[in-house]
């Protein structure tokens, strides 16, 4: 279940920041670290959301700061 989030997360990172390919994506560098600003970490999140079919306030995931953060806090949305 995780590795698929995380090919969805890495898979929208890129379509978002085009300089960064799946494979120079780090699953524990921040998002900043890789380029992306805060208007960048909101459409990946609601990018990320949509694609899953969840439905849940993106607030509550601005706090992930890496591919991997991101991942476990969707995971435990989903368990809910």
């Amino acid at each position: 279940m995780k590795e698929q989030i995380v090919k969805l997360i890495v898979g929208n990172l890129v379509e978002i920041i085009p300089e960064l390919s799946e494979g120079s994506v780090s699953l524990d560098e921040t998002f900043v670290d890789m380029g992306a600003n805060s208007i960048d970490r909101a459409e990946l999140i609601m990018l990320t959301l949509e694609r899953l079919d969840l439905e849940v306030s993106r607030i509550e995931f601005v706090s992930a700061q890496t591919v991997n953060e991101l991942a476990d806090l969707i995971i435990q949305k989903q368990q809910r």
